[in-house]
């Protein structure tokens, strides 16, 4: 048998394993499994971002009572203002002094409830990303441990096929099958598809020039989805 034969073949046993891992792949344990997965994954992440934002709010909130604290004590200097007046104090620089204490007190209080309610958003964030953390790491532990059913339920098929594979790999060139391996971990299937009407499977049409390569078993890459491309025996 030809080594495009034995590709043929070993694609053709390939196909069995493709489809059951694409039935286990299908699996409502498996989408579980995987979602539960992803989510813990970026957990770690979304929880550095509620520390970075917690150290934000933090520190705003020191610098409010900083500037709080400043404010309190430039009042503190009104307190006898009725005897600096007496005493000849120009009554408009206190009024405008006053004034402008009390515009920073109106935009502090408006910074405060801004920050009160970021704070609040935070609580509210942190608490859905908790619970949501304690039920994926529930469904995490329970369909990983449905999906090792799943694919345990179906190993000895796996091994039957693999070991028809085995057998087949023996009779194909490393570098062939190298680069049939690449193509299906590049998720291209079928890897080998048959040259029609001058077209390959994905419509590229190829020139004379190149279909004249095909003869003798021989084999070409398609430039637009990476197959390759065989002559068909008529």
């Amino acid at each position: 048998m030809s080594v495009l034969n034995e590709l043929l073949e070993y694609q053709k046993v390939d196909a069995e394993l493709r489809k059951v891992e694409q039935e286990i792949s299908a699996t409502p344990e498996r989408k579980k499994y995987v979602q539960a997965k992803k989510f813990m994954k970026t957990a770690a992440e979304k929880l550095d971002i509620q520390d970075n934002r917690a150290k934000e709010l933090r520190r705003t909130a020191q610098e409010l009572t900083r500037r709080y604290m400043e404010i309190s004590k430039s009042l503190s200097e009104f307190a006898g203002v009725d005897e600096m007046v007496d005493g000849g104090g120009d009554v408009t620089f206190y009024k405008r002094n006053a004034q402008a204490l009390a515009d920073s007190l109106r935009a502090l209080k408006g910074e405060i409830n801004k920050l009160i309610a970021a704070i609040e958003s935070a609580c509210d964030e942190y608490k859905k990303l908790k619970e949501q953390t304690i039920v994926m790491q529930k469904q995490y532990k329970e369909y990983s441990e449905k999906y090792t059913e799943v694919k345990n339920s179906r190993a000895a098929e796996v091994a039957e096929i693999t070991a028809r594979m085995k057998a087949i790999e023996k009779k194909i060139p490393a570098e062939i099958l190298a680069k049939y391996t690449a193509k299906r971990n590049e998720r291209i299937f079928p890897v080998l598809a048959a040259l029609k009407d001058g077209r390959c499977v994905c419509g590229m049409d190829f020139p004379i020039a190149q279909q004249g390569r095909l003869s003798d078993g021989n084999v070409i890459e398609c430039e637009h989805c990476h197959r390759l491309i065989y002559k068909a025996e008529a």
